[in-house]
């Protein structure tokens, strides 16, 4: 089986992995700025062309970084930004905002920090009730007239948010998590609900926050020290999936994060697994499993080390939980 077959998505031919940026501004504590634009230029350099961002990570420090990155190369980059969250002084949050003046605020300040005079996929990060999916598609619908915007997406949506979004914006993307430890998407009706429409899907989490490739929290500002799956029983019960994992990917020769990564390659050309490489040594890691050519009897081999719904804990605590559209329930 082989991993090398470029994705399509936003009009365009990408390389078969997408680089998501965030961890080099928050979440998972320290990161060292010269490091992280090397690791994006890396990733140019390799072939990469989907680069992911959110105006929240780290209150824009993240969209400056891949700004600075992105300097002499724009031409090579497909940029996606998520917006919404709000953030405060202390690095908390509080709330979210979707509202059509505000996305417009949102994508003035992406722009500048950016260094570019469009976005080509632009999506809110969450989707909830107090604002309606139809204004959303239709505010961003706007700005894509305008050129500002190339490409409207959504995030962690559910079937029918997508079906309203996309009957008023054409949607060319979903971002969500997607990996052997997070398969929910697989009988919501959120997969089918893309397929349907032909709307690839950017998937996130392929290494369950660094769990299936060695990682573990580093400290009190790493956000997975507060995560279910990380915790007390949840995460002995994790590390053995993990080790389970280890063991089949030694089979065939590949590490963890390969073997997690060739699994959600395996899952259609409609899927675009996104990696978290802060380093260039990562980066490279995860890239050579592209050019592997592996049995449809290793992919077996990772899927039953990791069964469906083996994983202990949920992907976020309760508050975030509640906040994941495509986690609800479809409406009778």
């Amino acid at each position: 089986m082989s991993f090398s077959t470029p994705r399509r998505l936003g009009g365009r031919d990408h390389f078969p992995l997408g680089l998501g940026c965030m961890g080099m501004s928050d979440f998972y504590g320290p990161a060292d700025e010269a490091t992280s634009i090397a690791t994006i230029h890396a990733a140019l350099d390799a072939g990469v062309t989907y680069f992911d961002t959110g105006d929240f990570y780290g209150s824009g420090h993240n969209e400056m970084l891949l700004g600075r990155a992105l300097a002499d190369r724009r031409d090579k980059a497909f940029v996606a930004v998520k917006f919404g969250a709000l953030r405060d002084p202390a690095g908390g949050f509080g709330g979210f905002d979707a509202r059509p003046v505000a996305i417009r605020n949102f994508l003035a300040m992406t722009l500048k920090r950016l260094r570019l005079d469009h976005i080509d996929l632009y999506m809110p990060a969450r989707i909830l009730a107090d604002t309606p999916i139809e204004e959303v598609a239709g505010a961003i619908g706007d700005l894509i007239k305008a050129g500002w915007v190339r490409h409207f997406g959504l995030s962690e949506a559910g079937a029918g948010a997508i079906a309203k979004a996309h009957a008023v914006t054409p949607v060319a993307a979903l971002q969500i998590e997607y990996g052997l430890t997070s398969r929910s998407i697989e009988t919501s009706g959120v997969l089918a609900a893309c397929r349907e429409r032909g709307i690839p899907i950017t998937a996130y989490g392929v290494l369950s926050r660094g769990l299936l490739g060695g990682s573990r929290p580093g400290g009190a500002t790493d956000f997975r020290a507060h995560s279910p799956r990380f915790q007390g029983d949840n995460l002995a019960r994790n590390v053995a999936l993990a080790d389970a994992l280890a063991a089949a990917a030694s089979r065939f020769g590949v590490t963890p994060a390969q073997a997690a990564i060739a699994w959600v390659l395996s899952r259609g050309e409609d899927i675009l697994p996104l990696i978290g490489a802060r380093r260039p040594e990562r980066l490279a890691e995860a890239l050579a499993t592209v050019t592997r050519d592996l049995p449809p009897e290793a992919i077996a081999a990772f899927e039953a080390a990791i069964p469906n719904g083996a994983v202990a804990g949920d992907r976020y605590a309760a508050e975030q939980m509640a906040m994941l559209d495509s986690e609800r329930a479809p409406a009778a």
